[in-house]
């Protein structure tokens, strides 16, 4: 009972809430053991891990994209975030007012909020390692065998549940011979990269190696308050280091690594969408523009980790694994809501991870059975602190708040979760197949949260002289546990050693936890009893309950034509429950009709549905034709989901409200596609290869509420390649080109606006909304990369 009571008693603030605030901010062939595998064989077969043992695509009864790192260079990809132009039904971004955090959605399910609190609905994997948080995600593209992108619930395979999907990042296993390998690439926007690999082996048992990147680009556009400052300008190095120490017979591995990554580009900032309230300042010509005013503190992004696998064949038919890995990043990050030099709404922030993990897990393989079971260990610390600064109110309490009047907010969230999964597959015979998993989980939860109003402008730590302002608004303390069963079975069909068919079902799930930006004195009293809220009524509102998925899956896959061409088919459903709508609320300090600040409001209220078709292909035409290795390709995928809500409840006027019509399910475009063509022949002592990708989204909404500012229409992107490698395979140079029409296209946004309490709508007067937060409006959109051209060579030696 008390799961539907809490779920009621914050619908009724969220009525109002909703009322007034339309839309809230955040406040991807070896050993199956092995952390990495080949991404092809020699037959040609895509070789992958994605149930933990080395398998062609074809035969992994699951939906899976995988794109080799060769596939990934001649594409020209940049980041993690440009493998959504080639899986369908998937959304990888930018989070709004950042460079390195990710924003992952896998047909529907996501997580938008980077703030502690949160788990993630998509999974991302670098080596195996789980990531448990978004701030440093953004993976560079240097240095990767391949990215396998898993659609649907993953957690009897993996180390960590993961309610919509898993992307894992894999990179290369080093070469038995010395290798060295310098890449370089310049192009528009004074694009400037430099990656330095090289690799020795030490006897017949230990190898060594590591990469180093320089990864530089001028800004799209500039800030034109702050001089000397760009926006969208990239300023990263990058590291990775490797050792490996196995027997002769490969029975026996170890695996250490090593990554660091430091980001100190401008600030990322928003185009405001419409004339500011206050100062009068016009729209700006340039998307790429913005007259952001905060640059403190500096934006500094650093992230490391480091990881050990083992694997021992224990025999011919077992192999134990071990997955150790430690983690951490800071992200110092000045977030302009506003976008304008008038202090309104300016969020200096600080984002704190640290993680530590391990995985055992026992595989077994014999004629017919094979599988696992595996036991995972998290102890995570998340922690953000920012400050909500106004210096454009009246005055508070006989105070000018000229000087700098804000609300401070610090999170910090503990969690320790274990599990143990496991997943088996029979074949009874050549052509018929049944795997069944199961997986318990338990999640615990323990928060810190703390609110209160500040003079004098940013906390020391962010460069200011901020000092409390009164007593806190909130210092709350909370513990919450989570367990879950979730299991998951399939059944194939092979009519032949080239074609699967199977069915399958899984459940998923993602725990709950408390809102990292939540405050007391808007928690409404509940037991009738007046004064403040109490400690029970705090954490009642405080707290959000797990999320579940029945997700229902069927698929062929196969290749036919002497693999001339190979395919994949799916067909999805899922039945989404219980889930978690994170929102924010603009705040009214002094009961003068001004929000000087804003607080977190996450609730329950929504039941969804998504079904969908998802279709991919690979052919390749004319094999030869003009000498060895030249050939003709096209590949082409397809995506397809119909996502809705079919209960979203709120309390308007005392009275429950099904608002489910006017509300969309965000990131999820009903439609994306790509297509590919390519032509490889002979010449100039080398193979001169040149391909063309058009990819297409329909359109995006941005928010639960559709934004008739934010939400994107439907788009498609052009890009092209041509690249030359020579007969040894030294040396290649290439022309790239991304968004060569040069498409303007919103990826992201903020906006905070007085609405309909139905609807949603915000109220627009003029062209111009009615601020539910600061007094300038926030309405303000972050733009997808321009046009592009680069050149990059390789010389290997």
């Amino acid at each position: 009972m008390r799961p539907f009571v809490r779920r009621l008693r914050r619908a009724v603030f969220a009525s109002s809430a909703l009322g007034l605030l339309a839309f809230a901010p955040p406040v991807h062939a070896q050993d199956a053991a092995d952390p990495v595998a080949s991404a092809d064989d020699s037959d040609g077969d895509i070789i992958v891990t994605a149930r933990r043992r080395d398998e062609r695509l074809i035969d992994v009864p699951i939906a899976v994209t995988a794109i080799s790192g060769a596939a990934l260079e001649a594409a020209g990809a940049i980041d993690i975030t440009d493998v959504q132009n080639q899986a369908p039904n998937v959304t990888l971004e930018n989070s709004r007012g950042t460079n390195s955090t990710l924003t992952a959605f896998i047909r529907g399910v996501g997580q938008q909020d980077p703030v502690p609190g949160f788990e993630a609905g998509v999974g991302i994997y670098l080596d195996d390692v789980y990531l448990n948080r978004p701030q440093a995600a953004v993976l560079d593209i240097y240095d990767v065998e391949r990215i396998e992108v898993l659609r649907g619930p993953q957690g009897t395979l993996y180390g960590r549940n993961t309610i919509g999907g898993a992307i894992k990042y894999v990179t290369k296993r080093l070469p038995a011979d010395f290798s060295l390998k310098l890449k370089g690439t310049y192009g528009s926007y004074d694009q400037a990269d430099g990656v330095l690999t090289v690799s020795a082996p030490i006897g017949d048992m230990l190898r060594v190696g590591g990469s180093v990147a320089r990864l530089s680009r001028g800004g799209f556009g500039d800030n034109l308050t702050i001089p000397g400052v760009e926006n969208y300008n990239k300023d990263v190095w990058a590291g990775r280091g490797t050792i490996e120490f196995g027997s002769p017979d490969d029975r026996f591995l170890i695996r250490l690594s090593g990554d660091y990554t430091r980001d100190k580009s401008d600030p990322r900032n928003g185009h405001r969408l419409t004339p500011s309230l206050l100062t009068g300042a016009p729209v700006l010509d340039d998307v790429y523009d913005t007259r952001a005013g905060l640059n403190d503190p500096k934006q500094d992004v650093e992230a490391y980790g480091l990881a050990m696998n083992v694997r021992a064949a224990l025999s011919d038919e077992l192999t134990l694994r071990s997955i150790s890995s430690f983690r951490k990043d800071t992200s110092l990050t000045p977030i302009d809501f506003d976008a304008l030099p008038t202090v309104d709404v300016d969020v200096p922030a600080i984002y704190r991870n640290e993680q530590i993990s391990q995985e055992f897990q026992l595989l077994y393989e014999s004629d017919r059975l094979s599988g696992l079971v595996g036991f995972y260990y998290l102890d995570a610390k998340a922690a953000t602190k920012f400050d909500v600064i106004l210096a454009t109110t009246g005055p508070l309490i006989g105070v000018p708040l000229a000087s700098g009047f804000g609300q401070q907010t610090r999170g910090d969230v503990r969690t320790e979760t274990w599990s143990v999964f496991g997943d088996f597959t029979y074949d009874f015979n050549d052509w018929l197949s049944l795997s069944a998993g199961g997986r318990f989980t338990r999640d615990t939860r323990r928060s810190a949260i703390y609110k209160a109003n500040r003079l004098g402008g940013a906390d020391p730590e962010f460069g200011g002289n901020g000092v409390n302002l009164g007593a806190p608004i909130t210092d709350f303390r909370g513990k919450a546990t989570f367990e879950k069963f979730t299991p998951r079975v399939s059944l194939s069909v092979k009519p032949n050693e080239d074609m699967l068919v199977y069915a399958s079902y899984s459940k998923g799930f993602k725990g709950g936890g408390f809102d990292p930006r939540g405050s007391a004195n808007i928690t409404p009293n509940t037991d009738g009893v007046a004064g403040p809220p109490t400690y029970q009524e705090i954490y009642d509102f405080f707290l959000f309950e797990p999320e579940t998925v029945d997700s229902y899956e069927v698929g062929i896959k196969g290749t036919v034509l002497d693999r001339a061409l190979t395919y994949a088919l799916t067909g999805f459903y899922a039945d989404y429950t219980n889930v978690q709508i994170p929102g924010s609320v603009g705040v009214d300090a002094n009961n003068d009709g001004i929000f000087e600040g804003f607080a977190g409001v996450t609730t329950n209220a929504a039941a969804a549905s998504f079904k969908g078709i998802e279709a991919e292909f690979q052919a390749r035409f004319a094999r030869d034709f003009a000498g060895p290795g030249s050939q003709v390709t096209l590949g082409g995928t397809l995506g397809y989901i119909d996502a809705q809500y079919d209960e979203f409840n709120t309390i308007i006027a005392g009275s429950a409200v099904d608002v489910a019509d006017f509300r969309a399910i965000q990131n999820t475009p009903k439609w994306t596609a790509a297509g590919t063509l390519g032509i490889s022949v002979g010449g100039l002592g080398g193979l001169i290869g040149a391909s063309s990708t058009l990819s297409y989204r329909s359109k995006t909404n941005q928010f639960e509420i559709p934004s008739p500012f934010l939400d994107q229409k439907g788009y498609a992107l052009l890009d092209a390649s041509i690249v030359w490698t020579s007969e040894d395979d030294r040396f290649s140079l290439g022309l790239y080109g991304k968004n060569l029409t040069d498409k303007q296209y919103i990826t992201s946004g903020y906006q905070f606006a007085v609405g309909n309490a139905i609807t949603g709508q915000p109220t627009i007067t003029n062209g111009n909304i009615t601020p539910s937060l600061g007094r300038e409006g926030v309405v303000t959109a972050f733009y997808g990369n321009p046009r592009q051209l680069f050149v990059s060579g390789t010389v290997r030696f």
